[in-house]
């Protein structure tokens, strides 16, 4: 179920809309992003409410290099989210691309 990064540039570029969830933290995201929403692995368990409209949508979760948003994605199926893909290689395979 993970997703690679090139066909998330190839979608991100095409504009179709995708619900991306960034796990890293605050710094990282101010220091670099590609447009998801924010939501710290950390926090997620506490802010899993914020996304409970996307339960049976796909969600793609990045982070730097695909670890944190591996746990990420595994923390939302136990909580019943049905089509949630890791980013494989995170923001740094993302940039590597360019």
């Amino acid at each position: 179920m993970d997703i690679t990064v090139e066909e998330l540039k190839q979608r991100i570029e095409s504009g179709e809309k995708i619900n991306l969830i960034d796990v890293r933290e605050d710094y990282e995201y101010e220091d670099d992003n590609i447009g998801g929403q924010l939501i710290p692995l950390g926090e997620l368990p506490h802010r899993i409410s914020e996304i409970e409209e996307l339960r049976d949508e796909e969600i793609l979760v990045h982070c730097r290099s695909g670890k944190r948003s591996e746990t990420a994605q595994r923390f939302m199926q136990s909580q019943g989210f049905t089509n949630v893909r890791n980013v494989i290689g995170g923001i740094l395979a993302y940039r590597d691309l360019d």
